[in-house]
Protein backbone atom coordinates (compact mmCIF):
# COMPACT_ATOMS: atom_id res chain seq x y z
CA UNK A 1 0.00 0.00 0.00
CA UNK A 2 1.43 3.38 -0.94
CA UNK A 3 0.70 6.98 -1.85
CA UNK A 4 2.93 8.77 -4.35
CA UNK A 5 3.02 12.31 -5.69
CA UNK A 6 4.43 13.37 -9.05
CA UNK A 7 5.27 17.05 -9.56
CA UNK A 8 4.05 17.50 -13.14
CA UNK A 9 4.37 21.30 -13.12
CA UNK A 10 5.14 24.39 -11.02
CA UNK A 11 8.41 22.80 -9.87
CA UNK A 12 11.20 25.40 -9.98
CA UNK A 13 8.86 27.48 -12.13
CA UNK A 14 5.72 29.47 -11.29
CA UNK A 15 3.43 28.03 -13.96
CA UNK A 16 1.93 24.71 -15.01
CA UNK A 17 0.69 23.78 -11.53
CA UNK A 18 -0.19 20.06 -11.58
CA UNK A 19 0.46 17.31 -9.04
CA UNK A 20 -0.54 13.68 -9.61
CA UNK A 21 -1.47 11.69 -6.47
CA UNK A 22 -1.60 7.90 -6.88
CA UNK A 23 -3.15 5.73 -4.18
CA UNK A 24 -4.26 2.09 -3.93
CA UNK A 25 -7.84 3.26 -4.61
CA UNK A 26 -7.26 5.60 -7.53
CA UNK A 27 -5.50 8.63 -9.00
CA UNK A 28 -6.31 12.32 -8.87
CA UNK A 29 -4.73 15.67 -9.71
CA UNK A 30 -4.25 18.81 -7.68
CA UNK A 31 -4.67 21.44 -10.45
CA UNK A 32 -3.95 21.07 -14.16
CA UNK A 33 -2.46 24.37 -15.29
CA UNK A 34 -0.95 25.87 -18.41
CA UNK A 35 2.80 26.44 -18.66
CA UNK A 36 3.75 30.06 -19.44
CA UNK A 37 7.03 31.86 -20.03
CA UNK A 38 9.87 30.62 -22.22
CA UNK A 39 9.01 28.57 -25.30
CA UNK A 40 10.69 25.41 -24.04
CA UNK A 41 8.24 25.36 -21.14
CA UNK A 42 5.25 26.37 -23.24
CA UNK A 43 5.94 23.52 -25.65
CA UNK A 44 5.03 21.13 -22.82
CA UNK A 45 1.44 22.33 -23.25
CA UNK A 46 1.37 20.77 -26.73
CA UNK A 47 2.98 17.46 -25.74
CA UNK A 48 1.49 14.42 -24.04
CA UNK A 49 0.64 14.53 -20.37
CA UNK A 50 3.05 12.51 -18.20
CA UNK A 51 0.07 10.27 -17.34
CA UNK A 52 -2.97 8.88 -19.16
CA UNK A 53 -5.90 11.30 -18.69
CA UNK A 54 -8.36 8.38 -18.82
CA UNK A 55 -6.62 6.89 -15.75
CA UNK A 56 -7.23 10.02 -13.64
CA UNK A 57 -10.34 9.73 -11.47
CA UNK A 58 -10.74 13.33 -10.23
CA UNK A 59 -9.20 16.80 -10.07
CA UNK A 60 -9.19 19.04 -7.01
CA UNK A 61 -8.74 22.59 -8.28
CA UNK A 62 -7.30 25.32 -6.06
CA UNK A 63 -8.42 28.30 -8.17
CA UNK A 64 -9.21 29.63 -11.61
CA UNK A 65 -5.94 31.24 -12.73
CA UNK A 66 -4.83 29.73 -16.03
CA UNK A 67 -1.51 28.49 -14.67
CA UNK A 68 -3.62 26.27 -12.36
CA UNK A 69 -6.66 25.46 -14.53
CA UNK A 70 -5.60 26.08 -18.12
CA UNK A 71 -4.99 22.50 -19.30
CA UNK A 72 -8.28 21.10 -17.97
CA UNK A 73 -9.96 21.32 -21.42
CA UNK A 74 -7.10 19.28 -22.92
CA UNK A 75 -7.36 16.79 -20.05
CA UNK A 76 -11.08 16.26 -20.75
CA UNK A 77 -10.61 16.13 -24.52
CA UNK A 78 -7.97 13.41 -24.12
CA UNK A 79 -10.09 11.08 -22.04
CA UNK A 80 -10.59 12.33 -18.47
CA UNK A 81 -14.11 11.45 -17.33
CA UNK A 82 -14.02 12.28 -13.62
CA UNK A 83 -15.15 15.26 -11.56
CA UNK A 84 -13.35 18.59 -11.24
CA UNK A 85 -14.04 19.74 -7.68
CA UNK A 86 -13.91 23.51 -7.19
CA UNK A 87 -15.58 26.32 -5.24
CA UNK A 88 -18.50 28.14 -6.81
CA UNK A 89 -16.42 31.29 -7.35
CA UNK A 90 -13.76 29.25 -9.16
CA UNK A 91 -16.37 27.56 -11.35
CA UNK A 92 -17.97 30.88 -12.29
CA UNK A 93 -14.59 32.34 -13.25
CA UNK A 94 -13.50 29.22 -15.16
CA UNK A 95 -16.73 29.35 -17.16
CA UNK A 96 -15.28 32.49 -18.80
CA UNK A 97 -11.54 31.99 -18.41
CA UNK A 98 -11.22 28.59 -20.06
CA UNK A 99 -13.27 29.42 -23.19
CA UNK A 100 -11.33 32.69 -23.42
CA UNK A 101 -8.05 30.75 -23.26
CA UNK A 102 -9.26 28.47 -26.03
CA UNK A 103 -10.29 31.43 -28.15
CA UNK A 104 -6.91 33.13 -27.66
CA UNK A 105 -5.10 29.93 -28.64
CA UNK A 106 -7.19 29.61 -31.80
CA UNK A 107 -6.62 33.23 -32.85
CA UNK A 108 -2.89 33.24 -32.05
CA UNK A 109 -2.33 29.92 -33.82
CA UNK A 110 -4.22 31.26 -36.85
CA UNK A 111 -1.88 34.27 -36.93
CA UNK A 112 1.17 32.01 -36.49
CA UNK A 113 0.00 29.73 -39.30
CA UNK A 114 -0.31 32.71 -41.63
CA UNK A 115 3.33 33.55 -40.86
CA UNK A 116 4.35 29.90 -41.17
CA UNK A 117 2.62 29.62 -44.54
CA UNK A 118 4.51 32.66 -45.83
CA UNK A 119 7.77 31.06 -44.63
CA UNK A 120 6.97 27.62 -46.03
CA UNK A 121 6.65 26.05 -42.59
CA UNK A 122 4.14 23.47 -41.41
CA UNK A 123 0.94 24.56 -39.70
CA UNK A 124 0.38 23.96 -36.00
CA UNK A 125 -2.80 23.25 -34.04
CA UNK A 126 -4.01 24.99 -30.87
CA UNK A 127 -3.59 23.18 -27.56
CA UNK A 128 -7.38 23.12 -27.42
CA UNK A 129 -10.25 25.10 -28.87
CA UNK A 130 -12.96 27.25 -27.38
CA UNK A 131 -15.39 24.38 -27.98
CA UNK A 132 -13.11 22.01 -26.03
CA UNK A 133 -13.11 24.46 -23.13
CA UNK A 134 -16.89 24.80 -23.12
CA UNK A 135 -17.23 21.00 -23.13
CA UNK A 136 -14.89 20.67 -20.13
CA UNK A 137 -17.17 22.84 -17.98
CA UNK A 138 -19.60 19.91 -17.71
CA UNK A 139 -17.06 18.13 -15.51
CA UNK A 140 -17.03 20.79 -12.77
CA UNK A 141 -18.77 20.08 -9.46
CA UNK A 142 -19.10 22.77 -6.75
CA UNK A 143 -17.81 22.36 -3.20
CA UNK A 144 -18.30 24.55 -0.15
CA UNK A 145 -15.50 25.96 1.98
CA UNK A 146 -14.65 24.07 5.18
CA UNK A 147 -16.84 21.08 4.28
CA UNK A 148 -15.49 17.56 3.69
CA UNK A 149 -16.11 16.05 0.25
CA UNK A 150 -15.09 12.68 -1.17
CA UNK A 151 -12.49 12.75 -3.95
CA UNK A 152 -11.90 9.06 -4.68
CA UNK A 153 -12.51 6.04 -2.43
CA UNK A 154 -10.63 6.43 0.89
CA UNK A 155 -9.60 10.04 0.10
CA UNK A 156 -11.49 13.16 1.13
CA UNK A 157 -10.83 16.89 0.78
CA UNK A 158 -11.72 20.11 2.55
CA UNK A 159 -11.30 23.57 0.97
CA UNK A 160 -10.08 26.64 2.92
CA UNK A 161 -10.16 30.21 1.64
CA UNK A 162 -6.61 31.05 0.48
CA UNK A 163 -7.26 34.82 0.21
CA UNK A 164 -5.64 34.95 -3.24
CA UNK A 165 -8.54 35.23 -5.67
CA UNK A 166 -12.30 34.95 -5.71
CA UNK A 167 -12.95 31.27 -4.96
CA UNK A 168 -9.30 30.41 -4.28
CA UNK A 169 -8.55 27.60 -1.86
CA UNK A 170 -5.89 25.73 0.03
CA UNK A 171 -6.94 22.08 -0.08
CA UNK A 172 -6.70 19.74 2.90
CA UNK A 173 -6.53 16.04 1.99
CA UNK A 174 -6.91 12.91 4.10
CA UNK A 175 -5.88 9.46 2.86
CA UNK A 176 -7.67 6.83 4.94
CA UNK A 177 -5.39 4.36 6.73
CA UNK A 178 -2.18 5.57 5.04
CA UNK A 179 -0.73 7.41 8.02
CA UNK A 180 1.09 6.22 11.14
CA UNK A 181 -0.62 3.39 13.08
CA UNK A 182 -3.43 3.21 10.55
CA UNK A 183 -4.41 6.86 10.99
CA UNK A 184 -5.24 9.03 7.97
CA UNK A 185 -2.29 10.50 6.07
CA UNK A 186 -2.87 14.27 6.10
CA UNK A 187 -1.65 16.66 3.37
CA UNK A 188 -2.27 20.33 2.68
CA UNK A 189 -1.77 21.92 -0.75
CA UNK A 190 -1.48 25.68 -0.34
CA UNK A 191 -2.57 26.70 -3.83
CA UNK A 192 -1.60 30.37 -4.13
CA UNK A 193 -1.73 32.14 -0.76
CA UNK A 194 -2.85 35.76 -0.67
CA UNK A 195 -0.97 38.54 1.16
CA UNK A 196 -2.10 40.13 4.39
CA UNK A 197 -4.84 42.78 4.02
CA UNK A 198 -5.61 42.11 0.36
CA UNK A 199 -8.08 44.61 -1.11
CA UNK A 200 -11.01 42.37 -2.04
CA UNK A 201 -10.25 39.07 -0.28
CA UNK A 202 -10.16 37.91 3.35
CA UNK A 203 -6.94 36.76 5.01
CA UNK A 204 -6.02 33.14 4.17
CA UNK A 205 -7.25 30.33 6.42
CA UNK A 206 -6.18 26.70 6.96
CA UNK A 207 -5.88 24.23 9.85
CA UNK A 208 -2.68 22.88 11.44
CA UNK A 209 -1.10 19.50 12.01
CA UNK A 210 -0.14 17.65 8.81
CA UNK A 211 2.12 14.90 7.58
CA UNK A 212 2.92 16.97 4.49
CA UNK A 213 2.48 20.56 3.32
CA UNK A 214 2.96 21.63 -0.30
CA UNK A 215 3.62 25.37 -0.26
CA UNK A 216 3.89 27.94 -3.02
CA UNK A 217 7.02 30.12 -2.96
CA UNK A 218 6.42 32.71 -5.69
CA UNK A 219 7.82 35.61 -3.65
CA UNK A 220 9.76 33.48 -1.18
CA UNK A 221 12.95 35.52 -1.56
CA UNK A 222 11.57 39.02 -1.14
CA UNK A 223 9.90 41.17 1.49
CA UNK A 224 7.58 43.99 0.57
CA UNK A 225 7.57 47.21 2.50
CA UNK A 226 4.66 47.33 4.90
CA UNK A 227 1.71 49.05 3.28
CA UNK A 228 -1.94 49.89 3.82
CA UNK A 229 -4.73 50.22 1.24
CA UNK A 230 -4.42 54.00 1.53
CA UNK A 231 -0.65 53.93 0.97
CA UNK A 232 -1.15 51.69 -2.06
CA UNK A 233 -3.67 54.15 -3.54
CA UNK A 234 -1.25 57.03 -2.93
CA UNK A 235 1.51 55.15 -4.76
CA UNK A 236 -0.85 54.39 -7.64
CA UNK A 237 -1.92 58.05 -7.71
CA UNK A 238 1.71 59.14 -8.05
CA UNK A 239 2.28 56.78 -10.97
CA UNK A 240 -0.91 57.92 -12.72
CA UNK A 241 -0.06 61.62 -12.30
CA UNK A 242 3.42 61.05 -13.78
CA UNK A 243 1.89 59.18 -16.72
CA UNK A 244 -0.65 61.97 -17.24
CA UNK A 245 2.13 64.55 -17.28
CA UNK A 246 3.77 62.66 -20.16
CA UNK A 247 0.52 63.09 -22.14
CA UNK A 248 0.48 59.57 -23.54
CA UNK A 249 -1.14 56.25 -22.74
CA UNK A 250 -0.77 54.48 -19.41
CA UNK A 251 -0.69 50.77 -20.28
CA UNK A 252 -1.37 48.34 -17.45
CA UNK A 253 -0.84 44.69 -18.39
CA UNK A 254 -3.08 43.02 -15.82
CA UNK A 255 -4.31 39.58 -14.99
CA UNK A 256 -7.93 39.71 -16.06
CA UNK A 257 -9.24 38.37 -12.79
CA UNK A 258 -8.87 40.11 -9.40
CA UNK A 259 -5.85 42.32 -10.22
CA UNK A 260 -7.89 44.15 -12.84
CA UNK A 261 -10.88 44.55 -10.52
CA UNK A 262 -8.67 45.88 -7.71
CA UNK A 263 -7.12 48.42 -10.06
CA UNK A 264 -10.54 49.56 -11.27
CA UNK A 265 -11.72 50.06 -7.69
CA UNK A 266 -8.70 52.19 -6.81
CA UNK A 267 -8.51 54.16 -10.07
CA UNK A 268 -12.19 55.08 -10.03
CA UNK A 269 -12.05 55.97 -6.34
CA UNK A 270 -9.02 58.22 -6.91
CA UNK A 271 -10.72 59.98 -9.84
CA UNK A 272 -13.92 60.51 -7.89
CA UNK A 273 -11.93 62.03 -5.04
CA UNK A 274 -10.06 64.33 -7.43
CA UNK A 275 -6.68 62.85 -6.49
CA UNK A 276 -5.76 61.98 -10.09
CA UNK A 277 -6.78 63.59 -13.39
CA UNK A 278 -10.04 62.22 -14.81
CA UNK A 279 -9.45 60.11 -17.89
CA UNK A 280 -11.10 57.23 -19.69
CA UNK A 281 -10.15 53.83 -18.28
CA UNK A 282 -10.42 51.26 -21.06
CA UNK A 283 -10.96 47.72 -19.86
CA UNK A 284 -9.79 46.08 -23.07
CA UNK A 285 -10.37 42.42 -22.36
CA UNK A 286 -13.54 40.43 -22.94
CA UNK A 287 -12.44 38.06 -20.19
CA UNK A 288 -11.88 40.87 -17.69
CA UNK A 289 -15.29 42.33 -18.57
CA UNK A 290 -17.00 38.99 -17.90
CA UNK A 291 -14.92 38.47 -14.76
CA UNK A 292 -16.03 41.87 -13.49
CA UNK A 293 -19.62 40.67 -13.80
CA UNK A 294 -18.70 37.57 -11.77
CA UNK A 295 -17.33 39.89 -9.07
CA UNK A 296 -20.63 41.76 -9.07
CA UNK A 297 -22.42 38.44 -8.57
CA UNK A 298 -20.19 37.53 -5.63
CA UNK A 299 -20.05 41.05 -4.13
CA UNK A 300 -21.44 39.76 -0.81
CA UNK A 301 -18.34 37.60 -0.31
CA UNK A 302 -15.93 40.49 -0.89
CA UNK A 303 -14.83 43.35 1.38
CA UNK A 304 -18.02 44.85 2.81
CA UNK A 305 -16.42 48.33 3.00
CA UNK A 306 -16.13 48.57 -0.80
CA UNK A 307 -19.15 49.40 -2.94
CA UNK A 308 -18.11 47.16 -5.82
CA UNK A 309 -21.26 47.66 -7.87
CA UNK A 310 -21.05 51.47 -7.78
CA UNK A 311 -17.35 51.60 -8.67
CA UNK A 312 -17.74 49.10 -11.50
CA UNK A 313 -20.53 51.28 -12.95
CA UNK A 314 -18.45 54.47 -13.11
CA UNK A 315 -18.70 56.71 -16.16
CA UNK A 316 -14.88 56.75 -16.26
CA UNK A 317 -14.86 53.05 -17.12
CA UNK A 318 -15.14 52.02 -20.78
CA UNK A 319 -15.63 48.37 -21.78
CA UNK A 320 -14.11 47.43 -25.17
CA UNK A 321 -15.24 43.91 -25.91
CA UNK A 322 -14.98 43.63 -29.70
CA UNK A 323 -11.80 43.69 -31.79
CA UNK A 324 -12.99 46.83 -33.61
CA UNK A 325 -13.58 48.61 -30.30
CA UNK A 326 -10.10 47.60 -29.18
CA UNK A 327 -8.50 48.87 -32.39
CA UNK A 328 -10.31 52.20 -32.06
CA UNK A 329 -8.37 52.97 -28.88
CA UNK A 330 -5.24 53.36 -31.02
CA UNK A 331 -6.73 56.56 -32.46
CA UNK A 332 -6.40 58.34 -29.09
CA UNK A 333 -3.37 60.56 -28.56
CA UNK A 334 -3.73 62.22 -25.14
CA UNK A 335 -3.62 60.73 -21.66
CA UNK A 336 -5.77 57.65 -21.21
CA UNK A 337 -5.51 54.38 -19.32
CA UNK A 338 -5.65 50.94 -20.92
CA UNK A 339 -5.95 47.81 -18.78
CA UNK A 340 -5.53 44.68 -20.89
CA UNK A 341 -4.46 41.08 -20.48
CA UNK A 342 -2.20 39.28 -20.28
CA UNK A 343 -0.48 40.28 -17.08
CA UNK A 344 2.92 38.99 -18.24
CA UNK A 345 2.47 40.49 -21.75
CA UNK A 346 2.70 37.01 -23.25
CA UNK A 347 -0.62 36.99 -25.11
CA UNK A 348 -3.84 38.89 -25.62
CA UNK A 349 -4.58 42.49 -26.56
CA UNK A 350 -1.87 44.10 -24.43
CA UNK A 351 0.72 43.07 -27.01
CA UNK A 352 -1.01 45.16 -29.69
CA UNK A 353 -1.07 48.19 -27.39
CA UNK A 354 2.61 47.67 -26.56
CA UNK A 355 3.49 47.55 -30.26
CA UNK A 356 1.62 50.83 -30.70
CA UNK A 357 3.15 52.67 -27.71
CA UNK A 358 6.44 51.13 -26.51
CA UNK A 359 8.54 53.24 -28.87
CA UNK A 360 7.03 56.50 -27.53
CA UNK A 361 8.56 58.43 -24.65
CA UNK A 362 5.08 59.78 -23.90
CA UNK A 363 3.86 56.33 -22.87
CA UNK A 364 4.07 54.57 -19.52
CA UNK A 365 3.86 50.83 -18.88
CA UNK A 366 2.92 49.95 -15.32
CA UNK A 367 3.63 46.33 -14.36
CA UNK A 368 1.50 45.29 -11.39
CA UNK A 369 2.03 41.54 -11.16
CA UNK A 370 4.60 38.79 -11.21
CA UNK A 371 6.57 38.55 -14.46
CA UNK A 372 7.69 34.97 -15.04
CA UNK A 373 11.11 34.00 -16.38
CA UNK A 374 11.28 34.33 -20.16
CA UNK A 375 8.14 36.45 -20.60
CA UNK A 376 7.94 39.77 -22.43
CA UNK A 377 6.92 41.41 -19.16
CA UNK A 378 10.07 40.14 -17.47
CA UNK A 379 12.28 41.53 -20.25
CA UNK A 380 10.62 44.94 -19.91
CA UNK A 381 10.96 44.80 -16.13
CA UNK A 382 14.68 44.05 -16.47
CA UNK A 383 15.24 47.08 -18.68
CA UNK A 384 15.34 45.71 -22.23
CA UNK A 385 16.14 48.45 -24.75
CA UNK A 386 14.30 46.60 -27.52
CA UNK A 387 11.96 43.62 -27.67
CA UNK A 388 10.41 41.43 -30.33
CA UNK A 389 6.60 41.25 -30.47
CA UNK A 390 4.98 38.91 -33.00
CA UNK A 391 8.17 38.87 -35.04
CA UNK A 392 8.66 42.66 -35.07
CA UNK A 393 11.46 44.54 -33.34
CA UNK A 394 10.15 47.36 -31.12
CA UNK A 395 12.43 49.89 -29.44
CA UNK A 396 11.54 50.64 -25.81
CA UNK A 397 11.31 54.37 -25.13
CA UNK A 398 8.28 54.24 -22.83
CA UNK A 399 8.73 54.55 -19.07
CA UNK A 400 8.59 51.07 -17.51
CA UNK A 401 7.32 51.18 -13.95
CA UNK A 402 6.61 48.45 -11.40
CA UNK A 403 4.17 48.27 -8.49
CA UNK A 404 4.26 45.19 -6.29
CA UNK A 405 1.52 46.33 -3.93
CA UNK A 406 -1.22 44.71 -6.03
CA UNK A 407 0.35 41.27 -5.91
CA UNK A 408 -2.00 38.41 -5.15
CA UNK A 409 0.81 36.41 -3.48
CA UNK A 410 2.12 36.47 0.05
CA UNK A 411 5.73 37.65 0.28
CA UNK A 412 8.58 35.77 1.97
CA UNK A 413 7.70 36.77 5.52
CA UNK A 414 3.95 36.21 5.04
CA UNK A 415 4.34 32.75 3.51
CA UNK A 416 6.81 31.86 6.27
CA UNK A 417 4.19 32.77 8.88
CA UNK A 418 1.59 30.80 6.94
CA UNK A 419 3.83 27.70 6.97
CA UNK A 420 4.62 28.15 10.66
CA UNK A 421 0.89 28.23 11.45
CA UNK A 422 0.47 24.80 9.82
CA UNK A 423 2.78 23.06 12.35
CA UNK A 424 3.38 20.40 13.35
CA UNK A 425 4.44 19.19 9.90
CA UNK A 426 5.51 15.66 10.66
CA UNK A 427 7.12 14.30 7.50
CA UNK A 428 7.90 16.96 4.95
CA UNK A 429 7.43 20.43 3.47
CA UNK A 430 7.58 20.67 -0.34
CA UNK A 431 8.39 24.09 -1.83
CA UNK A 432 6.85 24.56 -5.28
CA UNK A 433 5.48 27.28 -7.58
CA UNK A 434 8.59 29.44 -7.51
CA UNK A 435 11.73 30.12 -9.49
CA UNK A 436 15.05 28.81 -8.19
CA UNK A 437 16.03 31.98 -6.33
CA UNK A 438 12.60 32.35 -4.70
CA UNK A 439 12.54 28.73 -3.52
CA UNK A 440 16.07 29.05 -2.15
CA UNK A 441 15.11 32.25 -0.33
CA UNK A 442 12.06 30.68 1.29
CA UNK A 443 14.01 27.52 2.17
CA UNK A 444 16.58 29.66 3.99
CA UNK A 445 13.78 31.32 5.98
CA UNK A 446 12.08 28.14 7.15
CA UNK A 447 15.00 25.68 7.49
CA UNK A 448 15.59 24.74 11.14
CA UNK A 449 13.63 27.72 12.49
CA UNK A 450 10.26 26.40 11.19
CA UNK A 451 11.07 22.85 10.11
CA UNK A 452 14.24 20.69 10.19
CA UNK A 453 16.25 20.91 6.99
CA UNK A 454 15.96 17.13 6.57
CA UNK A 455 12.20 17.55 6.16
CA UNK A 456 12.49 20.29 3.53
CA UNK A 457 12.17 19.32 -0.15
CA UNK A 458 12.54 21.28 -3.40
CA UNK A 459 11.17 19.02 -6.17
CA UNK A 460 12.03 19.54 -9.82
CA UNK A 461 9.80 18.79 -12.79
CA UNK A 462 8.54 15.16 -12.86
CA UNK A 463 10.04 14.17 -9.51
CA UNK A 464 8.03 11.37 -7.86
CA UNK A 465 8.01 10.90 -4.08
CA UNK A 466 6.68 7.99 -2.04
CA UNK A 467 4.63 9.54 0.79
CA UNK A 468 3.64 6.47 2.82
CA UNK A 469 7.16 5.95 4.19
CA UNK A 470 8.20 7.64 7.48
CA UNK A 471 10.03 10.23 5.36
CA UNK A 472 9.28 10.99 1.70
CA UNK A 473 11.37 8.86 -0.65
CA UNK A 474 12.45 10.19 -4.04
CA UNK A 475 11.95 7.52 -6.70
CA UNK A 476 14.22 7.09 -9.70
CA UNK A 477 12.47 8.87 -12.58
CA UNK A 478 15.39 10.14 -14.66
CA UNK A 479 14.15 8.20 -17.69
CA UNK A 480 10.67 9.75 -17.37
CA UNK A 481 11.62 13.42 -17.30
CA UNK A 482 10.18 15.59 -20.04
CA UNK A 483 12.86 18.27 -19.54
CA UNK A 484 16.22 18.35 -17.86
CA UNK A 485 16.00 20.40 -14.61
CA UNK A 486 18.34 23.07 -15.99
CA UNK A 487 16.07 23.58 -19.02
CA UNK A 488 13.31 24.74 -16.67
CA UNK A 489 15.53 27.20 -14.84
CA UNK A 490 17.56 28.93 -17.56
CA UNK A 491 16.54 31.02 -20.56
CA UNK A 492 16.14 28.81 -23.62
CA UNK A 493 17.56 29.17 -27.12
CA UNK A 494 14.42 31.01 -28.29
CA UNK A 495 15.14 33.80 -25.80
CA UNK A 496 18.84 33.81 -26.70
CA UNK A 497 17.99 33.98 -30.42
CA UNK A 498 15.73 36.99 -29.90
CA UNK A 499 18.46 38.77 -27.96
CA UNK A 500 21.06 37.91 -30.61
CA UNK A 501 18.91 39.36 -33.42
CA UNK A 502 18.42 42.57 -31.41
CA UNK A 503 22.18 42.79 -30.66
CA UNK A 504 23.06 42.30 -34.33
CA UNK A 505 20.67 45.06 -35.34
CA UNK A 506 22.17 47.35 -32.68
CA UNK A 507 25.73 46.71 -33.87
CA UNK A 508 24.86 47.29 -37.52
CA UNK A 509 22.93 50.46 -36.70
CA UNK A 510 25.86 51.78 -34.63
CA UNK A 511 28.48 51.06 -37.32
CA UNK A 512 30.21 54.13 -38.71
CA UNK A 513 29.36 53.57 -42.38
CA UNK A 514 28.28 51.03 -44.97
CA UNK A 515 31.79 49.57 -45.15
CA UNK A 516 31.79 48.85 -41.42
CA UNK A 517 28.32 47.34 -41.69
CA UNK A 518 29.54 45.09 -44.47
CA UNK A 519 32.43 43.89 -42.32
CA UNK A 520 30.02 42.88 -39.54
CA UNK A 521 27.77 41.02 -41.96
CA UNK A 522 30.70 39.18 -43.60
CA UNK A 523 32.03 38.10 -40.20
CA UNK A 524 28.61 36.75 -39.23
CA UNK A 525 28.40 34.84 -42.49
CA UNK A 526 31.84 33.34 -41.93
CA UNK A 527 30.87 32.31 -38.41
CA UNK A 528 27.79 30.54 -39.76
CA UNK A 529 29.77 28.90 -42.56
CA UNK A 530 32.53 27.74 -40.21
CA UNK A 531 29.95 26.19 -37.83
CA UNK A 532 32.03 26.99 -34.78
CA UNK A 533 33.07 24.11 -32.56
CA UNK A 534 30.31 23.23 -30.04
CA UNK A 535 30.94 24.28 -26.48
CA UNK A 536 32.55 21.65 -24.28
Amino acid sequence: MSVTIRFCGAAHTVTGSCYLLETPSGRFLIDCGLFQGQKTLKELNYGAFPFRPADVDAVVLTHAHIDHSGLLPKLVREGFRGRILATRGTIDLCSYMLPDAGSIQESEVAALNRRNSARGRAEVSPIYTQADAVASLQSFQPVEYETWVGVIPRVRARYWNAGHLLGSASIELEFEGEGAAGQPLRLLASGDVGPDAKLLEPDPKAPAGFDYVISESTYGDRIRAATTPQQRRQRLAAEVKDAAAAKGALLIPAFAVERTQELIVDLVDLMERGEIPPAPIFLDSPLAIHATEVFRKHAASLDADIDVNRLFSSSHLRFTETVDESKSIAKLTGFHIIIAASGMCDAGRIRHHLKHWLWSSRATVLLVGYQAHGTLGRFLQEGAKAVRIQGEEIRVAARIRMMDEYSGHADGSEITRWIAARRPIQRGLFLVHGEEQAIAGLAARVAERIIPSAKLFQPVLDDIYELSTPAPTLLDVAHRRRLAPEAVIHLDWHNEMSRLVLDINDQIAAAADDRARGVIIRRLRRALADRAEPAA
